[in-house]
């Protein structure tokens, strides 16, 4: 059974939450404060998502997050998929909340059926990119990587990469439909420390990866903008 940490202030929402998602064959624990929640995430029973309100009594939901992605609460939750819940659905917070980890934001009042299908998809992108190490083969429609080999092939058809552009794809692959920042990507690509990336760098190797994966570059479908915000790798059949 799907274990979910809600962390919700307003008791009322809270109980709503608790009772709806029990009823969609969820695992609940709520927690009503940053404290409570950074108890539960101590306590050794891991949840498999964490649906967290921003603004908290004793702090911010973003802190919390930002504190999961950096490994605060051990090695095994860094990857633990995050949904933000918010009243507050300008731009900049929702950018915010991307920027420090999150895999969605849900502006309140939402209905119970969007909440569970956004839970759904997110933890269905989450199986789909495998291992935290990313190791071994990941496939996304036709584009199929391998990071043993070092190898990309696309419809079978071998894709030459640089270094940099497989690490790039590497990263959108293993968060297939996920919307990443151009901070996140950035990130990623400074682990190796193997050249020195900058944010005009990136929107090249974006450009040269869609000139080998795309049919037509000028019109990506798979390796969509998100505009304000950063690129989504688009996955078969969403209509996109």
């Amino acid at each position: 059974m799907t274990r979910v940490l809600v962390v919700e202030d307003d008791q009322a929402l809270g109980t709503g939450l608790v009772y709806a998602l029990r009823r969609e064959g969820f695992c609940i624990q709520l927690a009503a404060s940053l404290a409570e929640a950074q108890d539960a995430l101590q306590s050794g029973v891991y949840p498999d998502l964490l649906l967290l309100d921003v603004l908290l009594p004793d702090g911010s939901g973003h802190t919390l997050c930002q504190a999961v992605r950096q490994g605060g609460f051990g090695p095994d939750l860094k990857p633990l998929p995050v949904i933000f819940l918010t009243a507050c659905d300008n731009e900049a917070q929702i950018v915010m909340g991307l920027n420090g980890g999150g895999d969605d934001y849900l502006t309140k009042p939402f209905g119970m059926r969007e909440l569970v299908a956004r839970i759904n998809a997110v933890l269905r992108r989450r199986a789909a990119a495998g291992p935290a190490d990313g190791s071994g083969v990941v496939e996304t429609g036709p584009i199929r990587l391998d990071s043993l080999r070092h190898s990309v092939c696309l419809a079978g058809r071998d894709v030459s990469l640089t270094a940099t552009e497989f690490r790039l794809l590497h990263f959108l692959m293993r968060h297939p439909e996920q919307i990443l920042s151009r901070s996140q990507l950035l990130e990623a690509l400074w682990d190796e420390r193997e050249e020195y990336v900058d944010d005009n760098t990136l929107s090249v190797h974006i450009r040269h990866l869609r000139e080998k994966l795309e049919d037509d570059p000028a019109r990506p479908e798979r390796i969509l903008t998100v505009r304000g915000v950063g690129y989504r790798l688009a996955t078969p059949g969403r209509g996109d």
